[in-house]
Order: C-alpha cells, then sequence, then structure tokens
C-alpha cells in the first residue's frame, strides 16, 4: 500500500495534473506511483531522499458528522512519512488518538477535507473508527483564520484595552446564539443551553472592537 516519493512540493504545486477543487500544494496527482525501479534508483543517487505516501487511489469516503452531518470526501495518495523520516500528520494523528482512546474527535471546520484519509488509515490499520465534528472557524475583519496578526486576540491583551475573561465570554456566547446583546451569561449558562444543535454552521467573524 506504501510507495516512495520523491516530489518536493514545488513539484506538486507545478504538476498541470493535480486534481482539481483542492489547492494543488494539498493533493497529490499521483507522479512517483508509477515509477520504475531504474527511475527510483536515478532520483535516489541524485540526493533526493523518497518520502512514502499511501495508495488512496482517490478511494470515495462518506461518514457522519455531528454538525455538518452527512459528508462525502475522496482520498489521494497522502504522505505518511516525511522525507527525514518522521510520520506525517496524516498517520500521526490517527495513531495517537487511538494510543489515548479518542472516542470523539472535535477540531475546525478546515480540517474537514482531511478526514477521508484518516478513516481511510483506521481502516487499514484495523483501527476503531471515531465519531467527528467539525466546528466552524472564527475568522478575523480580513476574513482569514483568527490569528496574533488580527491584535488583541489573547485574554492578556484584551485585558490590556480594557476588555477581560468575563466580557469575552459574553462575547462568545452572543457568538454562539446563547446570548442576546446586553445579556452577561456565566458558564454555568452557557454549559446548560450549550449543544451540537445550538452552533452556527458558518464561521463567526470577530474584530478588536468587539
Amino acid at each position: 500500500m506504501l510507495y516512495p516519493c520523491y516530489c518536493t512540493r514545488a513539484d506538486i504545486r507545478a504538476s498541470a495534473s493535480a486534481p482539481r477543487g483542492t489547492p494543488a500544494a494539498d493533493r497529490y496527482p499521483g507522479t512517483c506511483r508509477k515509477l520504475t525501479k531504474i527511475e527510483r534508483a536515478e532520483r535516489e543517487a541524485a540526493g533526493r531522499p523518497p518520502a512514502l505516501r499511501v495508495r488512496g487511489g482517490d478511494s470515495g469516503i462518506s461518514f457522519e458528522d455531528r454538525l455538518l452531518g452527512h459528508s462525502e470526501g475522496e482520498t489521494d495518495d497522502f504522505l505518511v512519512r516525511r522525507n527525514d523520516g518522521a510520520p506525517a500528520y496524516q498517520l500521526a494523528v490517527v495513531v495517537d488518538d487511538t494510543a489515548q482512546g479518542i472516542g470523539e474527535v472535535v477540531r475546525d471546520a478546515d480540517l474537514v477535507d482531511s478526514t477521508p484519509r484518516h478513516i481511510l488509515l483506521y481502516r487499514l490499520l484495523g483501527l476503531r473508527f471515531l465519531r467527528y465534528a467539525h466546528v466552524p472557524l472564527v475568522l478575523g475583519p480580513d476574513g482569514r483564520r483568527l490569528a496574533t496578526r488580527h491584535g488583541a486576540v489573547t485574554l492578556a491583551d484584551r485585558a490590556a484595552v480594557g476588555g477581560g475573561p468575563r466580557e469575552t465570554l459574553c462575547w462568545m456566547a452572543r457568538s454562539l446564539g446563547l446570548a442576546e446583546p446586553g445579556e452577561t451569561p456565566d458558564a454555568g449558562d452557557l454549559l446548560a443551553g450549550l449543544g451540537p444543535g445550538r452552533l452556527p454552521r458558518g464561521p463567526t467573524v470577530w474584530s478588536p472592537e468587539a
């Protein structure tokens, strides 16, 4: 199920045959899948150490997400070992979650495209399949994932501009539809009302003035 891959990220981006629908850097076009032994030897002689890819074969994978409902996706031939010998993220997270006895993965919605790859690995390794819930992101005013470049985004930063944990909690409550403007619920109130059915399906936009 594995084969050596000698491609760099630049090689993959430049490939005109990269599958459509996702960034070329995230999908592998199968360049090294059918290399002959001679071709592999030539690449290794040139000093390029190989990574290892699993033959995903564009397999169709479907699963039920607690927030997104029925979801489907395809797997490419993705990395399971980097060319420096370290396990790749896709394999490491599957093994790590299994070792910890994780039953449900709750993570950002922008990782949903990785889920078919993880499910394929669970099947190939004979591991127990997990449940998933992909939650919407919090975005900055520019529409990108919220980060320090957007200003005061940590509790310490908020305190420095006159905010604090209480104000942040209230903003979170409003963003989840658990409080109206002007209401000041506490953590107990939020826990009582929180559930998958209450969570928004789209991203929330945060601004420094929030």
